[in-house]
């Protein structure tokens, strides 16, 4: 048994991340990405556990157009991989089936209408308000309560800390006691 000469340049071992490049090198050798105009780097949109994805875009006809999302192997959290869910992200922005506009259905109706944007703010907004104004209770006995029993909020676990904070905050000035997020559900 003789050992390897050494041919005088460093050579690193072969550890993990020293594998994913050279797997990731073959790959996009075999499967090229698309030339893209910019790479940006975003989180998965679909549970807490935030794996890194990175997006590429490419400018066409003023828009920009989604070429791929994979998921970003510098990140300490998902190493470059992506449950199901997050590997089917593309598809949450680019499926043609994706309801881009507010879609109402009226009490007893079978089909759905469009409706614009300032439409559908007015509206929840003006049943927010009626609700809150029918359940508002503002004494329980002797005891000031100052709260609203016909308004539940629910939390999803894409939503960061700030988007929480706020979304807390709101709730609890409209006088909403039942707070709740997908995690504990």
């Amino acid at each position: 048994d003789s050992a390897p000469e050494d041919d005088g340049e460093e050579h690193p071992a072969a550890g993990p991340a020293t594998v994913l490049l050279e797997a990731k090198a073959v790959l996009n050798e075999a499967f090229p990405t698309p030339s893209a105009d910019r790479v940006v780097r975003s989180v998965c949109p679909y549970c807490a556990v935030g794996c890194s994805l990175i997006a590429y875009t490419k400018e066409s006809g003023g828009k920009t157009q989604l070429l791929q999302i994979e998921g970003d192997p510098d990140s300490p959290v998902n190493e470059g991989r992506l449950c199901p869910k997050g590997a089917s992200a593309m598809q949450l922005a680019t499926s043609a089936r994706r309801v881009e506009k507010p879609l109402y259905r009226a009490p007893n109706s079978d089909k759905w209408e469009e409706k614009n944007w300032d439409w559908a703010m007015a509206e929840i907004a003006k049943r927010v308000k009626t609700t809150r104004d029918a359940t508002f209770q503002e004494t329980d006995g002797q005891v000031t309560v100052n709260r609203t029993p016909g308004i539940a909020w629910v939390g999803g676990a894409a939503n960061n800390n700030e988007d929480c904070y706020l979304a807390t905050k709101f709730a609890r000035a409209l006088g909403v006691v039942y707070l709740e997020h997908q995690a504990r559900l």
